[in-house]
């Protein structure tokens, strides 16, 4: 049968330094998948970073924009962090994303490379399961003015200085004063971060269909700030109010350095990532096999 996506865009694991032998594998998996693809009907490019990191000249290359104008498919190899850097930019122009599994974890990257062939074939048909995921949308305020602006699709982190105490924050929900909180920082998680830095931190796993946030205090000196869900309607506003070389981090890839007086206000994005997973697929089945959950028998 004839692929359903005419246009399909390859994009690797650039943002890491590889040579030797990781960058020769590398450099072959996505030739193998280029042709893959092309063997099912599909035209294939690369996003041009991947391209030009891995030596690959072959076949066509696009940018991120390119990509979102003329690609109807996301072919994504890596592991959740590379998912994600591609997500929060392709998420505006709604292009679906696979993702192949090269990292250590995987709960957004969650096909094995190693199955990859008799995986996609019906995908690429098809036969597969959409899953949306929300985005956050986080600004930094300073005397009004926004300092800095980036999307998130795990988390937004308020982190304390690394030599530093705790830091105070104040913390508003639609524009109702919560708490004043002392910790080590503060974690506003989407459902797809709640398994990830929001988990180690003590916070619940919030289901990806759940229009919820969840904030989770880091150490908090008084033990009764416990983590709580909040609808993903509401804004956040998180204030520095004391402690030093305090710091904002988003989805651990970007990061913005906070004065006092700073707010960081997080709502929801009006864009969300388009998952595609294999028929049959459920998130239960992600974190029984991630999380090494007993399955029961003798």
């Amino acid at each position: 049968m004839k692929s359903k996506f005419r246009h399909v865009a390859l994009i690797g694991k650039y943002h890491a330094t590889v040579s030797g032998k990781a960058a020769d594998s590398a450099r072959q998996v996505l030739d193998g998948l280029a042709h893959f693809l092309s063997r099912q009907g599909c035209e294939v490019a690369l996003e041009q970073v991947t391209a030009a990191s891995m030596g690959l000249s072959t076949y066509a290359t696009l940018d991120v924009a390119g990509i979102g104008a003329q690609c109807d498919l996301g072919l994504v190899v890596g592991g959740d962090g590379t998912m994600l850097g591609i997500g929060r930019q392709l998420a505006r122009h709604g292009v679906p994303l696979i993702g192949i599994n090269q990292g250590r974890l995987g709960f957004i990257t969650d096909i094995p490379l190693d199955h990859y062939r008799e995986t996609l074939t019906p995908m690429l048909q098809g036969q597969y399961e959409e899953d949306q995921r929300s985005l956050m949308h986080a600004k930094v305020l300073r005397d009004g003015h926004c300092v800095f602006d980036a999307l998130a699709m795990n988390d937004v982190v308020v982190n304390r200085g690394a030599t530093s105490g705790m830091v105070e924050l104040r913390v508003e929900v639609d524009g109702h004063f919560v708490a004043n909180q002392r910790a080590d920082g503060l974690i506003v998680a989407t459902p797809t971060g709640s398994t990830a830095y929001a988990l180690s931190a003590g916070g619940p796993m919030l289901h990806p269909s759940i229009p919820g946030w969840v904030l989770v205090p880091i150490a908090p000196h008084t033990l009764s700030n416990r983590p709580i869900v909040l609808s993903d309607s509401a804004e956040i506003a998180i204030e520095v109010v004391a402690g030093r070389d305090a710091s904002a981090s988003f989805d651990m890839q970007s990061l913005a350095s906070l004065l006092h007086g700073d707010r960081i206000s997080v709502r929801r994005s009006q864009h969300r990532v388009r998952f595609l997973h294999p028929r049959g697929w459920s998130y239960f089945d992600t974190l029984r096999k991630k999380l090494h959950w007993y399955e029961g028998g003798s």
